[in-house]
């Protein structure tokens, strides 16, 4: 009963996660998860770990898999933080690095975690608009600010902003955190840990849960100066410091190894944005040029809301945001092959009988 929340409580307004429906012969194009499965090397070493060692609590430094992803950045293991995905790793950069007198800043429009993180940890933020385009402009970062994060690629625009931005965006502010979100640079962007090494105030944040498709592992990793690591274990240990279970430990080290599965699976996923675009296109849409698994389109005769409704109507689920400068878009994940011809189908039905 709420009579016995908190006064916080009362006051949040909660994330919304993508829709996980359950209908039949669903087209789920709506929470950007992989249209390929994990590397088989994964799965033997999930099969691997569930073992009599499971009554054992995990190593709570997670120091394999630190070291792996240390060896596969070329960082050292001091550099690496890891999480229940990156959403637990960006809550603790919140709390570590970006809490500040001076307002942290980040999109208009963006992840919609970020304001809700600094709702609950009380944190003075402000949102610099896109631009006309949607996209980041690095100078209009300007301006008086206690920290910034921002997502490369943004979410949910799908445009990716150079590596030579970010490094200007880290030049004009080398006195505050920066935090770069890369959930879905490999699928197209440039990534910012080259720049760690000259950047002592950048903190990268990536996630296994896209490119590696463990999104049910819940395995993300941050990589920064040693100084900015330390912080983010500090808020760890203060919360919970056992957050990766051995078999979530197990399959990332697995999916690490094996790189010639990573790499073609983001060819796969990559090449079906392409045929997503060209589809899309092809039946009127405007759509965004995206370096992420998902593109973000609209259609000039469709209200956004309407054909998001239109197409659940035919069993295909994408993500529809009712912010007043994207309500008329839709996210799309991009899917396999047959979700996508699905897809184009159900569009072609809807606009061929309007």
């Amino acid at each position: 009963m709420s009579r016995f929340w908190s006064s916080l409580t009362h006051t949040l307004k909660p994330y919304v996660p993508g829709e996980q429906p359950r209908m039949a012969d669903l087209v789920k194009l709506n929470t950007n998860e992989s249209p390929i499965g994990p590397s088989p090397r994964v799965l033997e070493a999930i099969r691997t770990e569930a073992a009599d060692t499971l009554r054992l609590y995990p190593d709570p430094e997670a120091v394999a898999l630190r070291t792996a992803l240390a060896a596969y950045h070329r960082v050292d293991a001091k550099q690496v933080f890891v999480g229940n995905g990156s959403d637990e790793v960006l809550a603790h950069a919140f709390v570590a690095l970006l809490k500040h007198d001076a307002p942290l800043l980040f999109p208009d429009i963006t992840y919609s975690f970020y304001p809700v993180y600094c709702r609950l940890f009380d944190i003075a933020h402000e949102t610099v608009p896109l631009d006309d385009a949607m996209g980041v402009r690095v100078a209009d970062y300007c301006r008086p600010a206690g920290a910034i994060i921002v997502p490369n690629p943004n979410a949910p625009t799908g445009i990716a902003l150079s590596r030579a931005q970010i490094e200007t965006l880290l030049t004009d502010h080398p006195d505050i955190p920066v935090v770069i979100d890369e959930a879905y640079v490999d699928f197209g962007a440039e990534t910012a840990i080259p720049l760690v090494a000259d950047h002592p105030n950048l903190l990268v944040v990536q996630t296994m849960s896209k490119s590696r498709a463990l999104a049910g592992l819940r395995v993300g990793y941050a990589i920064g100066d040693a100084g900015l690591i330390e912080a983010l274990t500090r808020v760890k240990d203060s919360f919970n410091s056992y957050p990766l279970g051995r078999v979530a430990q197990a399959g990332a080290i697995a999916s690490i190894e094996d790189e010639a599965y990573f790499q073609d699976s983001r060819t796969q996923v990559i090449a079906g944005r392409r045929r997503l675009n060209e589809g899309l296109a092809q039946r009127g849409f405007r759509v965004l040029p995206s370096a992420a698994n998902f593109v973000f389109a609209r259609h000039p005769g469709y209200e956004g809301a309407a054909l998001a409704a239109a197409l659940r109507e035919r069993a295909v689920i994408v993500r529809h945001f009712t912010a007043p400068r994207i309500s008329d878009y839709l996210r799309i994940t991009v899917g396999s092959e047959a979700q996508i011809d699905r897809l184009m189908s159900a569009l072609s039905d809807i606009l061929e009988g309007s």
